[in-house]
């Protein structure tokens, strides 16, 4: 079995699926400099939490590639504009701007260095990055494993799995460990509109794994979840806040508030990464809110009348009473997450 890339760097060059094709088309996106992985991030070649934070530490690293032959305070100059610039490329996934924190703090510990080192120090930190993603990942699923039962019939939400990470997922990561361990599971993955995420990616992957699955429409999760049909539902998160408060795929609080009701377990499987120890709740997170034309189109084609205004908020925000835990790297947190979450970091 093949494992999924979602990204690596070769050659001074970013390699990503474009993930905007997906599952139509296998392509690859080649970033050769750090403005073209700050376009690929807005525009969504490369998407989920833990990978646009590895797609920013690349981006750095082609940054430093770029200006490597500029005098040193020129070299620092560029960097901190690439990395501004990076660090807004997308405003809710903490992920991204902890790696463009870790990058500016190793130009800090290392400012006596001259610039051939800084480079050679900026791509060796972005490729530990990636090697500490792939180890998380196998962590969570291997944590995460504990709670799925036997024959288990899972929920996913959007795409958590090895297009959202350089490993092998989040919570796709925890299916993946599972179905691994010889687990008779079976999953239910929502579409997710309106870039049908679940539909296009996590169907995908699901069907590389050969792991047993029905697509549905985000709409058909309820009734799934009144009839008794759902035994977990596992989400990722692209930040959390110290209350345990998730800021996820829209349509996730929905899901949340339909387990409560229904006393079906909710994870939330992210890395501590995904963790804002300055944010204390879930009031802080600023929500993306993405092109009307995610909504009014499907494939450039134009599904809604013309005229017809649109909100579209690519992320709502999960309340932590309604969360069952949080599986990370480190293990299974639990309530009360205001206690439990600071001890993580």
């Amino acid at each position: 079995m093949k494992e999924i890339i979602a990204l690596e760097y070769k050659q001074g060059e970013l390699h990503m699926i474009d993930q905007r094709k997906l599952p139509q088309v296998f392509e690859m996106f080649v970033c050769k400099t750090w403005k073209e992985v700050d376009f690929a991030i807005q525009d969504m070649v490369v998407r989920g939490a833990p990978a646009i934070g590895a797609a920013a530490a690349y981006g750095a690293a082609l940054a430093a590639r770029e200006y490597e032959q500029e005098s040193k305070d020129v070299f620092l100059s560029k960097m901190e504009e690439s990395l501004a610039a990076l660090n807004e490329s997308r405003p809710t996934a903490v992920n991204l701007m902890w790696a463009v924190k870790r990058m500016r703090n190793l130009l800090d510990r290392h400012q006596q260095e001259n610039v051939e080192q800084l480079v050679e120090r900026i791509e060796a930190e972005a490729h530990a990055v990636v090697a500490a993603d792939q180890a998380i990942n196998i962590a969570m699923g291997n944590h995460g494993n504990t709670i799925i039962p036997e024959k288990a019939t899972i929920l996913t939400h959007c795409n958590t799995g090895a297009l959202a990470t350089v490993g092998i997922g989040t919570a796709l990561g925890v299916v993946r460990q599972a179905f691994r361990s010889g687990k008779n599971i079976f999953v239910y993955a929502d579409e997710t509109r309106p870039r049908l995420q679940g539909g296009r990616l996590t169907a995908w992957e699901l069907m590389q794994e050969g792991i047993p699955a029905n697509l549905i429409a985000d709409s058909v999760a309820a009734t799934l979840i009144r009839d008794g049909k759902i035994d977990v539902i596992l989400v990722g998160a692209d930040r959390i806040a110290t209350n345990g408060d998730t800021a996820n795929k829209i349509g996730t609080f929905m899901l949340s508030v339909l387990a409560k009701t229904y006393n079906v377990p909710f994870y939330v499987v992210a890395p501590t990464t995904t963790i804002d120890f300055d944010m204390v709740s879930g009031s802080e997170i600023v929500i993306e809110e993405r092109s009307s034309e995610e909504v009014t189109h499907i494939d450039g084609h134009r599904t809604a009348p013309e005229g017809i205004g649109v909100y579209n908020p690519a992320f709502d925000v999960t309340p932590h009473e309604n969360i069952t835990g949080i599986i990370t790297e480190k293990g299974i947190v639990r309530a009360p997450f205001n206690e439990q979450i600071p001890k993580l970091k």
